[in-house]
């Protein structure tokens, strides 16, 4: 890293040890406590619910820590997850030096570490989320030669007592600054922590939703991120979750990342950003266009979007967001631009003209190309994702596209560029494949796809019949209808899943 790399990085391990956390060893972790003081280490890792569990250590001395960050330390695996037997549940949990960062909240100088999963022959644990994840991505680069970079865009809502002062009119708090917004500071508290905990941030800013009953304001926000390898986008919003509920608990109000909080109201979604890179290069533009690789993607994710929803729709409030005319996505279709669709691909920047210039005529200095920022991004997920399993799951999709001969044909025959729910277009609705409307319907169609998923043994068997058992078990066909009209009984299903994920 330069000079100016180091000054510039918000992570206190990066400034301190000078080098980038991918370079991190232990005995850079080991020289960061010992200079700055650091009384606790904290391991964290994520279980079978999504959240991030922790296990604490108090640092008596070196040579203690040092074993910890040599071998890691043992955990009862049935207590974590639901497929591991008690009799033999002793698993092992190995810190990733690279993801340290000091802890923001703690009230005596603390390290957290995220850690991975082992059995008790000391390989990876083949069921963990995170390992499902590697063996996906390294699948992806053995059979194709590509690379994935991702970034979610992470919706929230913050419910706190009513404050009127300067309302906001319903659904159109878009970008609102304050006064008409009552928690940006949240918001940019929690932004300068992510990035503190080595997130990458692109930016922030409020959301569409924005609505008051008789005692709470509901003010939506959104945090979006820079892509980053698929292992590493995952750890961010995991952090960033944590982080934005810990802020809510500090200042007294709710964070919750439920799909659904009311009908009526804007949903929150997760959208997840794709970016193929091969040789360090974005592959996703040829001649100021979309790549052929690009397209191929976006067939392979279409073509396994039903089943995909089982890791990225995983609560029956879920259903009640996908619904038509909200900006969310109902079918099975990509287009450029266009909030309905399941992939959109977002406005870039491959039109060699210099806005910069245009509206700074003094500037003079030279404007680099950018169309290597351009990528595209799946809509249906929200705040009830299974992120490692949902990950893992997209770049199956996206391998299976690379490497289907038809893919090219199968995304020009599933472009849209018109509004599909007008009676117009009926005919090019009525063509396309709906994507499910249940956890139960979710689980049937990933029940139908689990070869494609099990295959050359990235997700086990025992995984997948895990989440069709889950999702089914829910037994909500027809909830949306059920409950039209029944506001008592939505608002105790809101409630019910308010921290999902």
């Amino acid at each position: 890293m330069t000079e100016r790399e180091v000054l510039l990085n918000p992570n206190k391990l990066v400034r301190h040890l000078r080098k980038p956390a991918s370079e991190f060893t232990k005995n850079d972790i080991l020289q960061f406590i010992d200079d700055n003081g650091i009384e606790l280490l904290n391991f964290k890792y994520v279980a079978e619910d999504g959240k991030l569990k922790t296990l604490n250590f108090v640092i008596t001395s070196k040579e203690f820590v040092d074993s910890l960050l040599s071998t890691g330390e043992r955990v009862d695996g049935s207590s974590l997850f639901s497929y591991i037997q008690a009799g033999r549940s002793d698993l092992y949990v190995i810190p990733r030096f690279r993801t340290a960062f000091v802890d923001p909240f703690s009230e005596i100088p603390a390290l957290n570490i995220l850690c991975s999963f082992y059995n008790a022959d000391g390989q990876p644990l083949e069921s963990a989320p995170e390992y499902i994840l590697r063996k996906a991505h390294a699948s992806l680069v053995k059979s194709t030669g590509y690379r994935l970079k991702a970034m979610g865009e992470l919706e929230y809502y913050i419910a706190s007592q009513i404050n009127d002062l300067y309302p906001s009119p319903v659904q159109k708090g878009y970008h609102s600054s304050r006064p008409f917004t009552n928690w940006e500071h949240l918001r940019i508290e929690a932004m300068q922590l992510i990035a503190q905990s080595g997130g990458k941030i692109k930016y922030g800013h409020s959301e569409v939703g924005h609505f008051s009953t008789e005692t709470h304001t509901y003010e939506q926000h959104e945090i979006e991120f820079m892509p980053v390898e698929v292992e590493d986008a995952v750890d961010q919003l995991l952090i960033a979750k944590w982080i934005l509920r810990m802020l809510g608990q500090k200042y007294g109000v709710q964070a919750s990342f439920a799909p659904k909080i009311a009908v009526g109201n804007a949903g929150s979604g997760l959208h997840i950003h794709l970016q193929l890179e091969k040789e360090g290069q974005n592959a996703m533009i040829e001649n100021d266009r979309l790549s052929d690789a690009a397209r191929k993607m976006i067939a392979g994710l279409l073509e396994l979007a039903r089943p995909l929803t089982a890791f990225g729709n995983t609560i029956p409030t879920s259903y009640l967001r996908l619904v038509p005319h909200q900006e969310a996505p109902t079918m099975a279709c990509w287009g450029d631009s266009n909030r309905s669709v399941l992939v959109r691909v977002p406005l870039g920047w491959t039109a060699r003209t210099s806005m910069i210039r245009d509206a700074n005529p003094q500037e003079t200095g030279e404007i680099p190309y950018i169309a290597g920022k351009q990528t595209i991004e799946f809509r249906s997920p929200d705040g009830s994702a299974d992120l490692y399993h949902l990950l893992a799951g997209m770049i199956i999709a996206v391998k299976q596209g690379l490497l289907d001969e038809n893919a090219l044909k199968k995304a020009e025959q599933l472009y849209v560029d018109v509004d599909i729910f007008d009676e117009a277009h009926r005919a090019i609705l009525n063509q396309l494949v709906q994507l499910p409307q249940s956890c139960r319907e979710s689980a049937e169609s990933l029940e139908n796809h689990r070869a494609v998923f099990e295959a050359g043994g990235i997700f086990p068997e025992g995984t997948i019949s895990r989440f069709i058992r889950q999702l089914k078990q829910f037994d909500d066909q027809g909830l949306s209808e059920r409950l039209y009209g029944r506001e008592e009984e939505i608002r105790k299903l809101v409630a019910q899943y308010i921290h999902c994920g």
